[in-house]
């Protein structure tokens, strides 16, 4: 599809440079490269120069100086500094996989291989941790098993056994991982139940008629076709582990077990910050490091097709005398995983004693309670506390904003590759553009912090703004929103646009006439997706807010971490309830259902 441009030259160079400047899609191309490149692979490389300066904390300058990688791998506090919360991080990282492997690979399996009763609630009650905070498992798991460790009331382990959890119950690994497993074993499920289903049966099939048992079928015919998508399940969990720092930061610092997320935070708040970005340049070499390994190993695998144009029924494997005790239990059980935590956070935001639930210890003090000096230092209830209403609004904004700016971005964006996917430009825009889902949080964080810090470039000091704080998050979601667009624009026939494009009409006009109608839905769906993810952040932003710019995350961070368990419960739970009310008004209006896909 290409006009002829009116201009002509016996030079080619300069016909070629004509037709370019005539045609949007190589000045969109050049513009979405230079977003790209000074907003990701920029900002990666200006952490790993600064991490090479030398550190003015000891009188250096900005010299060229290796000196700080070598205060990390070898100074005299690089076990406490590097060593013990790489080992911390890499070790989570492992089991949280492991362990969502087996959770959300079982749950897929039964869903889409089995005659599994009730597929839809379990599918809906599976995606519900993704809806939610990754650190509303984390309170609730404080609030039964919390002990004396670190002062207050104990959990409700402890009233209703009269029995304190020992540390390792309370705090550090085992609570890690088990309650981040409970968060991103959604990730496994949704990407095996679409990988399970595009499997060819005639496959299996073959190796049923040759005597294969069923469970020798599912080892060496359904394991290996899926592969790709366990691996990039892997990918997706161990990197959102290694970064995540909420967790860790309510489970581990009590006790002092820190990862390399806590540490980088904790570094970064005690202007060790050359040493912090030391830090995240290791996280981001440990996932490059993943990546590698796993596209050597599934290489070969590649090549299996899996979809083709037979007949695709599905062998449903019967469950037999199992049918109804493994419906009853998985039921019961993701229900207990959805609902009690929620229940348990609720009812502690009305005990007057924290972790200590009774009669006598309700009170409304948490929500509409006025300042009384002997109740958590004089705070006043959420509900009465205007930094409140200042941090639903920041919130709001923030995630109404970044989702609008990003979805958006990602349909242009999947315009380019789509049209352009055979050269250099569109593949670069692909790979760019997913790029920050490979980068933790927290690093990515850092990295922010860094190039904004101050005035560079054409932009200015950006730090303490709310514009940061949007412009990281709509860099963040690029990757889903990115995706989504390339798929919904590969499935709009190139003849619509053609047939405009005849007639004259520019390519805005052709864009916003035909193929944003045309993906209506699908934009609207990103954005709901994307607004639910801006609004619970923590680890993204938890190094760029100011006392000025709370959002309710950061807030009950603050919380937290003052000891206040009600106050921070109490935020937790207007969270949950703004997602769930958004997530009910878009299923209701928009008929937009998580259920039939979600992004990773």
């Amino acid at each position: 599809m290409k006009r002829i441009s009116k201009f002509h030259s016996r030079n080619p160079i300069v016909n070629r440079l004509m037709l370019m400047l005539a045609n949007p899609i190589y000045l969109m191309s050049a513009i979405a490269l230079l977003f790209l490149t000074y907003m990701v692979a920029f900002p990666i490389g200006q952490i790993l120069l600064e991490s090479l300066q030398g550190d003015a904390r000891s009188g250096g300058t900005d010299a060229f100086t290796v000196q700080n990688w070598v205060n990390v791998f070898s100074g005299s506090i690089s076990q406490s500094l590097f060593y013990k919360p790489l080992m911390h991080s890499i070790s989570i990282g492992i089991s949280v996989s492991l362990l969502s492997f087996l959770l959300g690979g079982g749950l897929a399996w039964l869903v889409m291989r089995t005659d599994f009763r009730y597929k839809k609630t379990v599918t809906m009650l599976a995606i519900l941790p993704y809806m939610l905070p990754s650190w509303v498992m984390a309170f609730a798991w404080m609030s039964v098993f919390k002990n004396d460790r670190i002062g207050g009331g104990q959990g409700l382990f402890y009233s209703l056994f009269q029995i304190s959890p020992p540390d390792w119950l309370a705090y550090g690994f085992v609570p890690i991982v088990l309650t981040m497993t409970l968060n991103y074993f959604t990730f496994f499920f949704l990407l095996l139940s679409v990988a399970l289903g595009a499997v060819n049966a005639s496959l299996e099939e073959s190796a049923r008629i040759l005597g294969a048992s069923s469970g020798r079928t599912i080892r060496k015919i359904t394991l290996p076709l899926n592969i790709p998508a366990i691996s990039s399940a892997f990918i997706l969990t161990f990197s959102k582990s290694l970064g995540s720092f909420s967790v860790p930061a309510f489970l581990g610092l009590p006790t002092k077990y820190y990862t390399i997320a806590t540490m980088l935070h904790s570094s970064i708040q005690n202007r060790m910050v050359a040493e912090a970005y030391v830090l995240c340049i290791v996280l981001l070499m440990v996932c490059a490091l993943l990546i590698f390994f796993n596209q050597k190993a599934v290489g070969k695998r590649k090549s299996f097709a899996t979809i083709t144009g037979k007949d695709a029924r599905k062998h449903l494997y019967t469950l037999n005398k199992w049918r109804r005790p493994l419906t009853w239990i998985v039921l019961g059980g993701m229900g207990a995983v959805s609902a009690v935590p929620l229940l348990v956070l609720t009812l502690q935001t009305f005990m007057m004693t924290n972790s200590q639930f009774s009669f006598d210890q309700f009170t409304l003090h948490f929500w509409i309670g006025e300042s009384n000096p002997a109740i958590a230092s004089g705070e006043v209830g959420v509900l009465k506390n205007d930094a409140l209403f200042s941090a639903i609004g920041n919130s709001l904004k923030i995630a109404f904003i970044a989702a609008s700016v990003a979805a958006l971005m990602g349909l242009v964006f999947g315009y380019l590759i789509s049209k352009r996917r055979n050269r250099l430009d569109g593949r670069l825009i692909e790979q760019l553009s997913y790029l920050p889902y490979l980068i933790p949080g927290i690093a990515f964080s850092a990295i922010y912090l860094s190039m904004f810090a101050t005035p560079s470039w054409l932009m200015p000091g950006l730090y303490g703004t709310l514009t940061l704080i949007v412009l990281i998050c709509i860099v963040n979601e690029l990757p889903i929103a990115t995706r989504s667009g390339t798929s919904t624009m590969h499935q709009i026939g190139g003849e619509l646009e053609e047939a405009a494009y005849v007639q004259g009409a520019s390519w805005f006009r052709r864009f916003s006439k035909i193929l944003l109608p045309l993906s209506k839905k699908t934009l609207f769906s990103v954005f709901l997706l994307l607004f639910i993810s801006v609004i619970k952040e923590l680890d993204l932003i938890i190094l760029l807010m100011t006392p000025e710019n709370n959002t309710l995350p950061t807030l009950m961070f603050k919380y937290a971490e003052s000891g206040f368990q009600q106050y921070a419960n109490a935020l937790m739970l207007i969270i949950v309830v703004i997602i769930l009310i958004t997530y009910y008004i878009a299923s209701k209006f928009g008929k937009v259902d998580f259920t039939k896909g979600i992004g990773g």
